[in-house]
């Protein structure tokens, strides 16, 4: 079973930086798509940003220009570079892998990790 472990949560004020890491069980090469998700306390949950296997890359508006989203295949690893955080992207941050296989994408989700920011 696939295990994606987040890490690098925390509390930061506003203005300041984080960098979150999800780390597989397995090559993040087997994956064709890897992305970071978000939920805020009553709201739905919403993607962040993702990265697929060649390295094309998708943000959501609110976070372009502010976020960057990596990977280290040698690590298993993908990365979220958070800077000029703002209360707004207060939320728990999961990891998400998908793997496609014939026509029915299978997904593999984090436990979370929590991002607080304080105004």
């Amino acid at each position: 079973q696939v295990q994606l472990v987040e890490s690098g949560g925390g509390l930061v004020q506003a203005g300041g930086s984080l960098r979150l890491s999800c780390t597989a069980s397995e090559g993040i090469n087997n994956f064709d798509n890897m992305g970071w998700y978000r939920q805020a306390p009553g709201k739905q949950r919403e993607l962040v940003a993702d990265i697929a296997r060649r390295g094309a890359t998708n943000y959501a508006d609110s976070v372009k220009g502010r976020f960057t989203i990596s990977r280290d295949n040698a690590k298993n690893t993908v990365y979220l570079q958070m800077n000029s955080l703002k209360p707004e992207d207060t939320a728990v941050y999961y990891c998400k892998a998908t793997k496609w296989v014939l026509y029915s994408a299978r997904e593999y989700w984090g436990q979370g990790t929590q991002v607080t920011v304080s105004s």
